[in-house]
């Protein structure tokens, strides 16, 4: 077999995954409720077939055999998360001995099969106390949130190298504050503006005490979920929409976690729709030091913007599509399952970007992936037949590589995610997994992925 493909040696081949999303055990092991849990409590209607987190793909049982299972497959590096509020019941205080237990257990059964952990310590899940003190809009919070990860960095860091503050710490931002898909469904800029800045403010308070804490070979970063904005032409009009969307979309977390300092343009267009959120004296140069050493990026999908059609409604309220209309390309290539565009392009146009703009910052594919509806339509001898996830990842890999071919400083690719999981807001509607899990009896089971992915990690290239 010819390999086309080749990758750079120990190239990262793995997975992501979250906390919330394949732990389960939500009443179990000292854990505190989360906002997930509690919205769940609340609204479960907002949740597709009244699905919620309670046991999900049972990793807190399973995690052994999830991870010779990782170890089959030829993984070398994995992503989790730890949940806040298993490790810290209520956010504060009086770490809980249970997660410490089953934390480090992970920790150490990656190591022992020869894989690296990726540990990420927020992953949109909330402890519902602290939300209900404000969430990101509390400069409190922040304080709360640096303490839990100097715990973490204390308890797991003479094991774990690779640590990520946030991942798409824009999320929160959008779903919980500007377009009500996310607890707790604020629509207020403003407000979604604190979040967002005190997110950033967390994450470089996290990174100076991680510097403090002097862990041999350790790298401390963000996950940001980068989605270029490509303007419908190269019309003023539409490469000005194109610009602002990427300020928001972007920039708002790249620049800095990265550069150290927010786009000028950007604090230019909230301080004129008086959207401005409070900082304190210090904070600039807080920013400026907490500088991501690593960088993951999370890239699904384009966005594809045009000037806007009509004007904003002057009664109603400030939004980031008062600068732009998303825009369907003709011809355009759809995962019509989860009514997303597949552009693999898009995965080298961000790296070309990163060296480009942001220092060449060392980076990896943190997360790509396909959901798929109804995935047991393609089961042949009881296997699914995932051949379009296969063509998927293929197909970035290759833009991916000819990046690296041109000097991106990329060093690894993750699918989101290892196996079936449970979904924010989808349950599991989408199924993304190397594994598929059957929800009532939790068994795993390959895919026809899962096979592909060994053999080219194997071979580090296809």
């Amino acid at each position: 077999m010819t390999i086309h493909y080749k990758f750079p040696k120990d190239f990262w081949w793995g997975s992501a995954t979250s906390a919330t999303q394949i732990e389960g055990a939500t009443d179990e092991g000292g854990k505190g409720k989360n906002i997930w849990d509690h919205w769940y409590e609340k609204e479960p209607n907002r949740f597709f077939d009244n699905v919620g987190p309670e046991s999900t793909s049972d990793f807190y049982h399973r995690y052994k055999e999830d991870i010779q299972l990782m170890k089959e497959i030829g993984h070398n590096t994995f992503r989790m998360s730890i949940s806040w509020s298993r490790l810290i019941p209520g956010g504060r205080g009086e770490v809980n001995q249970e997660a410490v237990t089953f934390y480090n257990n992970v920790i150490d059964e990656l190591i022992a099969n020869d894989i690296e952990p990726f540990v990420n310590l927020f992953h949109f899940d909330m402890p519902l106390e602290l939300q209900e003190e404000g969430g990101w809009e509390s400069r409190e919070v922040v304080s709360a949130y640096t303490a839990y990860a100097k715990e973490a960095f204390h308890l797991f860091g003479d094991r774990v190298q690779k640590w990520f503050t946030f991942n798409e710490p824009i999320v929160p931002v959008e779903g919980g504050y500007l377009y009500d898909f996310h607890y707790p469904n604020v629509v207020d800029a403003r407000r979604a503006a604190q979040v967002a800045y005190h997110t950033m403010i967390a994450h470089a308070k996290a990174v100076e005490a991680f510097r403090t804490c002097n862990i041999a070979g350790g790298q401390i970063g963000i996950i940001l979920n980068l989605t270029p904005s490509y303007p419908r032409s190269n019309n003023p009009a539409d490469l000005k929409a194109s610009r602002i969307t990427d300020l928001f979309f972007n920039r708002s977390f790249l620049d800095p976690s990265v550069l150290g300092e927010y786009p000028a343009e950007l604090i230019d267009i909230l301080r004129e729709h008086g959207q401005l959120p409070v900082t304190e004296k210090g904070d600039k140069a807080l920013l400026k030091a907490g500088v991501a050493d690593i960088l993951g990026v999370n890239y699904y999908q384009p966005r594809r913007v045009k000037a806007k059609e009509h004007l904003p409604n002057p009664y109603g309220p400030f939004m980031p599509d008062w600068f732009f209309d998303n825009y369907e390309m003709p011809g355009r290539k759809m995962n019509k399952y989860r009514g997303w565009e597949i552009y693999e392009k898009g995965i080298y146009d961000i790296m070309i970007n990163l060296k480009e703009n942001y220092g060449n910052i060392e980076s990896f594919i943190s997360e790509n992936g396909m959901g798929v509806q109804d995935e047991g339509r393609f089961e042949q001898d009881g296997e699914i037949q995932d051949d379009y996830r296969i063509e998927f990842i293929r197909e970035h890999l290759k833009w991916l590589h000819k990046a690296i071919e041109e000097g991106c400083n990329a060093k690894g690719y993750h699918l989101w995610s290892t196996m079936d999981n449970w979904s924010w807001m989808n349950a599991y509607k989408n199924r993304y997994g190397f594994f598929s899990v059957d929800i009532e009896t939790k068994q795993r089971t390959p895919k026809k992925s899962a096979h592909w992915i060994k053999e080219v990690s194997e071979n580090n290239g296809f």
